[in-house]
């Protein structure tokens, strides 16, 4: 008996401390609830801060870029610099177009560098020529030559003859002047065989480097053509077909107006088409071809006038020239012959 009263003492003993053990649970379990309670999130408005932008040194190379500063750049060849300045020391446009050419092959390193010495010549001399051209007075710039020639033959005929004539040219910026002069004049036993004179005066305005306007007044006195004077009178235009050095060549059309007074006292006045051709051709130095031919047609009388010329060169300005002119009428006075030729040995003096 007493034994089964102990035994269930010992049994139901661990049993009373269960109520203080579940309520320290529960306090711990409401602790932890209130630690992970949540609080409503705030939203705030964004806030800009401007800030300078940060300083970043150049970059530097130190000795590597003194280095590569001190590298120098292309440069002329002395033989190439001395041929270059030669040429244009000399004013000799040929000469610089030869060595701006050959540059490239012989140096390619420097050939933009003469290129660009060719261009700034040829640029400073156009703008001095323009200048020149611009403040130059009416009597300046004049070139051209004088020839002169003669004979006299003695024994059984008797002839004394004469020729001479001028060309001059004045180039201005838009205009051209041309003047020529020319006269003939030859004596055969004492009577007079030949007398002709010509003058002409030629203004030409510049539309373009090849291409022109041109006026052309032109008087000529010949007797044994059997006219006593002539007055013509032209305009028209012009083209320069070839401007290359040592050949040019012009040609010109235009209407003409003529009036012929003949040396039996008749008049003649008819309108007119003009044309005309003027080549210069250096064919070796020193050698030069030219050949002048005009043209009027009209329906009383035509005339076509050629002058074929071979001029060398003897000693600074002066000149031999042979020429040989050839003059057709189509229709003649007093059963005259319709052509008349003339070949003319004379000295030139060019200026």
């Amino acid at each position: 008996m007493i034994l089964l009263t102990l035994s269930a003492l010992t049994l139901a003993a661990p049993a009373a401390p269960a109520a203080p053990l579940a309520q320290a649970k529960n306090r711990r379990a409401a602790r932890r609830a209130r630690g992970t309670l949540r609080l409503p999130e705030l939203e705030l408005p964004p806030v800009m801060v401007e800030a300078p932008e940060p300083e970043v040194p150049p970059p530097t190379l130190g000795d590597v870029g003194v280095s590569l500063a001190k590298i120098p750049g292309p440069t002329i060849p002395p033989e190439i610099r001395a041929m270059l300045d030669a040429a244009i020391a000399a004013n000799d446009e040929a000469g610089v177009a030869t060595i701006v050419k050959y540059a490239r092959a012989g140096d390619p390193g420097s050939a933009d560098l003469v290129l660009r010495q060719a261009s700034d010549w040829r640029t400073a001399r156009a703008r001095a020529h323009d200048e020149r051209l611009q403040q130059a007075s009416a009597f300046e710039l004049w070139t051209g030559k004088a020839e002169a020639g003669g004979f006299i033959s003695t024994g059984n005929s008797n002839i004394t003859g004469l020729t001479g004539s001028a060309d001059l040219t004045r180039e201005g910026l838009r205009w051209r002047h041309r003047l020529l002069g020319q006269a003939d004049f030859q004596r055969t036993d004492g009577v007079t065989s030949r007398e002709r004179y010509t003058f002409g005066y030629q203004p030409n305005y510049k539309v373009s480097d090849r291409a022109y306007i041109y006026g052309n007044l032109g008087y000529e006195s010949d007797r044994f053509l059997g006219y006593v004077s002539r007055y013509a009178v032209s305009v028209g235009a012009g083209y320069g077909v070839f401007r290359r050095s040592g050949l040019t060549l012009d040609l010109e059309a235009g209407p003409a107006f003529r009036q012929t007074d003949f040396t039996d006292d008749f008049m003649q006045s008819s309108l007119a088409a003009r044309g005309s051709m003027n080549l210069n051709w250096t064919l070796i130095g020193g050698l030069r071809l030219s050949q002048e031919a005009s043209a009027y047609l009209e329906h009383y009388n035509s005339t076509v006038r050629s002058v074929s010329a071979l001029e060398a060169k003897l000693l600074g300005p002066l000149s031999a020239k042979f020429s040989y002119t050839v003059q057709y009428e189509s229709e003649p006075r007093d059963e005259r012959l319709s052509t008349d030729t003339l070949s003319r040995l004379s000295l030139v003096y060019s200026f």
